[in-house]
Formats: C-alpha cells, structure tokens, sequence
C-alpha cells in the first residue's frame, strides 16, 4: 500500500509492507532523500534476551512512504562484550555530517552494567559501512544517558546528553564530531527520577534554541516539557507542558526522540516520538485517561530512588511492563510543532498532511 498521510500511533509499514524498526530515531536528509534511522527492534521480545537487532535505516522522498535500506549498523553477535551485541542495552543513535571530514558520524549510547557510556562510529556515506572508532567512553568522565547531537550553522556541534539521573548537559564537541572538547553547561539539576529530564530533542527557529525533554520513568510515558534559550549553552527557561491537551499526562503515550525541520517547508517541525506501549490504555483500563496512570509512575519512581519515600505499590496499581516487553511491536507518534509565541505545542492529530504546510 502507499501512504498519503501520516497517522500518528498507527502501524507503520514500509514499502514492502513490513512494520517500520526505526525506534529512537531521527532523520537525516541527503539532496532531495530523507533518510529515517533509528533502533532495529524486530527481534526484541520478552524473554529473547535480544534488546537490539542494529540500526535500520529507511529512505523517503514524501516522508510517508519508506523504502528499507537495511541493517546499516549490524549487531556484533560474536562479542558478548561489544557495544553492539544484541543482548547489550544500545539504544538511541544519532547521526550528524562533518562538511570538513566529510564523514557521518553516528553515537550511541549503551548501558552497561558498570554505568551508561557511550561508542562512536563513523562512514562514508549514511548507509555505510560503519566503523567504530572511539568505544565505551565516558564523556566528561560523566555516565552519558539519552542525548541529542547538533550542528550549528558554523559547522560546530554539541551534545546535548542527559547526565544519568542528574542534570542535562551541553558540551562541546570537537572538530571532527568524534569527541568532547572538556567545555560544557549544566542545566535543569534535579534530585532524583521522576524529575530528571532526558529524551533531550533539539531545535532552532527564529534565532531560538529549544528543547523538548521528558521525565524518568522508564518506558511508561510521562509529561514532556518544553525549554527555549538564546544560546546553545542556555539560559534556558521553562516554559511548559507541549501536550496541551493531554489529560493522561503521558504525552499522548509517547516519548519524543528528535524533532525534524522540513529543509523544504517554511516553518513546518516535526516532533518524531515512539509510543514504545501502544496498548498501555487497555493494559490499565480507567486509570490512563484521567492520569492517574502517570501519577502511580511517578510516585513508584520516587520511592526506588529516594530511600526516605515509604511507599507501597497496590497490586492492582502495578506497572504492566518492565524492560522485557515486546518493543518489537511498538508504535510512532509524529505530529506538526505549533507555535504560540515562543511556546510550542503538540496538537493531537489522528491523520495530517505534509501539504498542508507552506
């Protein structure tokens, strides 16, 4: 079938009719092709011990129909103690294009038992091959959690990357994009989850810098946030909730991964999120519309990481899911930002249209 629209939360199938694997992802545009990557979760399912399968990509001229490109950062299934062995927790790639190295370079993060780094990989051309050339490093000597990388207009880039369970980070990245250069800004300290924000999505418009950020609570979904500042190294200032009409406080149940500005559109930015539990609303039934769902998240989050919190979970309030879960299965919400101002919103669509935007 051909798509002629997008359909946030549906079932997304590529052109050969299988469902999409680009979780945690972003796009890419390469000339007039528009290339989507991200985790390849085909084989994760409970109980398989498998969390990734590589990083798949997908080509596209009309943002709606993908023709799949392949496993472009294959699983090491060799070395247990690769990176990018299946049973390791790798997840989010993101990829930038060096114009003076004229390489894509391409980080991930992994978390390790031993605490979250990070590994490097750079290539030719953006399907590849890869090759890995810095490996389970330790940015700023920092565990390095969810992330987003940025290219500014004068070629040099920064990292945006959620210090594990503490702040958010911005730091600057060296000339070829492969390394940290020891420069950086801390910004929303928080005490512990849920409060810490990660999923940093990063964008500029009207000479602003945003970020879309969620909380921690695992892969059940909660309130995203939205901060503006004048530089990439912030000030940054809050200014709310993007999911205005979002009364289950989950972010229409997703997460929000990067957000994409359309190289062919005015002002058209599109936020690319993962519905990673398409059937949470079933799973707890009442307790998902009215938030009540999000708040037993929340509060299970604050008493794992607060020893002072006494609080006991009610079977019936239990969390359907852990790690182990079929994300193999899950879904992608990707809506239009509107602004207000220098507010930007998510609208709930059921069905829009790339057209419509100048």
């Amino acid at each position: 079938m051909r798509y002629h629209s997008i359909r946030p939360g549906q079932v997304w199938l590529d052109t050969e009719g299988k469902r999409i694997q680009a979780h945690g992802g972003s796009i890419i545009t390469v000339g007039d092709t528009f290339y989507w990557y991200g985790e390849n979760k085909e084989k994760t399912k409970a109980g398989s011990g498998i969390w990734h399968w590589g990083v798949r990509c997908y080509a596209s001229k009309d943002l709606y129909n993908w023709e799949d490109k392949g496993v472009i950062i294959p699983p090491d299934v060799d070395d247990i103690d690769s990176p990018l062995h299946p049973a390791q927790y790798m997840d989010r790639p993101h990829m930038i294009f060096s114009q003076s190295t004229q390489k894509f370079v391409c980080w991930i993060k992994v978390m390790r038992q031993e605490g979250q780094k990070s590994t490097i990989l750079t290539a030719d051309h953006i399907l590849g091959p890869y090759t890995v050339v810095r490996k389970d490093i330790r940015p700023l000597n920092m565990g390095a959690g969810d992330f987003d990388l940025v290219v500014a207009q004068d070629g040099k880039a920064y990292y945006y990357f959620e210090r594990v369970h503490s702040e958010l980070i911005c730091a600057d990245l060296t000339d070829d994009y492969t390394d940290v250069t020891g420069y950086y800004s801390t910004h929303f300290p928080n005490l512990q989850p849920p409060y810490v924000r990660e999923a940093p999505a990063y964008f500029n418009r009207k000479g602003l810098h945003y970020l879309f950020t969620s909380g921690t609570t695992g892969y059940h979904p909660n309130p995203s946030q939205v901060a503006c500042a004048k530089t990439f190294h912030g000030p940054w200032e809050v200014l709310g909730d993007p999911h205005p009409d979002d009364r289950s406080r989950t972010s229409y149940n997703s997460q929000i991964t990067s957000v994409f500005k359309h190289p062919f559109k005015k002002d058209l930015y599109i936020a690319l999120a993962d519905r990673w539990i398409p059937n949470l609303p079933e799973l707890v039934g009442d307790r998902f519309a009215d938030g009540t769902q999000s708040r037993i998240a929340a509060d299970l989050y604050k008493s794992i990481f607060d020893p002072e919190i006494d609080y006991v979970l009610k079977e019936e309030d239990k969390l359907p899911v852990s790690l182990d879960f079929d994300t193999c299965h899950s879904n992608y919400v990707w809506l239009p930002v509107r602004f207000d101002g220098n507010m930007a919103y998510l609208d709930w669509k059921e069905e829009w249209n790339i057209e419509d935007y100048e």
